[in-house]
């Protein structure tokens, strides 16, 4: 929910997202399929709140990330977890829910949708919604505004570049060797965090999109 990249395949998409998080949290359930307003969605279970922070179904994927494009402060309550704004969104038509969904009182989140071979930024800053349709033909890298400053954001797009660069057309398991090794050594900021034993890289998610969608999990736990 905090690190998400994009790579459109010639069979598809691959979607790999890191979740970094307090370690005092409670552990998340592995990918298991529910069935949500009769859909099928297959999703990492956040036991505490009852979302999660990806999801897909047989033609959707959704990635949440903490926070819109600024680093914003925390409320006391929110009225309910952002996570299951996840599933509202992948059990219905996310596209034209995104525009009816009632968003008060949910904390600030940027949402990556890719439906029907479309890539979708979904972004609620608290008081507006914000709705852009990418190019899903083009690489993307995102970091969650709650725990990087624009500066370190820059640099993880240039991280990315330059793995792009070595791997012009990655397969999912150097995908996760970047999510997982990329400035190893950089545990503030690279791509698997540990900042004081408080926050860190508690998973690696990624779904492969094609005609068989796939979802591999690692905890890191």
């Amino acid at each position: 929910m905090c690190t998400v990249t994009f790579i459109k395949t010639n069979k598809g998409a691959i979607i790999t997202s890191n979740r970094d998080e307090k370690i005092v949290r409670v552990k998340a359930l592995a990918p298991q399929e529910y069935l949500i307003n009769n859909i099928r969605v297959t999703f990492p279970k956040d036991p505490q709140a009852g979302g999660t922070w990806i999801a897909q179904t047989n033609n959707t994927c959704v990635v949440l990330l903490n926070g819109a494009e600024e680093k914003h402060i925390s409320a006391p309550h929110y009225r309910k977890s952002r996570g299951q704004i996840v599933l509202e969104l992948i059990s219905g038509d996310a596209i034209i829910d995104w525009q009816l969904i009632n968003l008060e009182n949910i904390e600030p989140f940027t949402l990556i949708v890719y439906q029907n071979d479309k890539l979708f930024q979904f972004r609620w800053n608290g008081n507006v919604k914000e709705n852009i349709e990418l190019n899903p033909n083009k690489a993307y890298i995102w970091s969650s505004s709650t725990l990087y400053s624009k500066e370190i954001k820059t640099k993880r797009e240039e991280w990315f570049t330059a793995f792009l660069n070595k791997n012009p057309q990655p397969t999912p398991n150097q995908l996760i060797d970047f999510h997982s090794f990329t400035e190893s050594s950089n545990i503030e900021n690279g791509l698997q965090i540990n900042r004081n034993n408080i926050y860190k890289t508690v998973s690696i998610t990624q779904i492969e999109k094609n005609n068989c969608t796939t979802m591999n999990y690692i905890d890191l736990h």
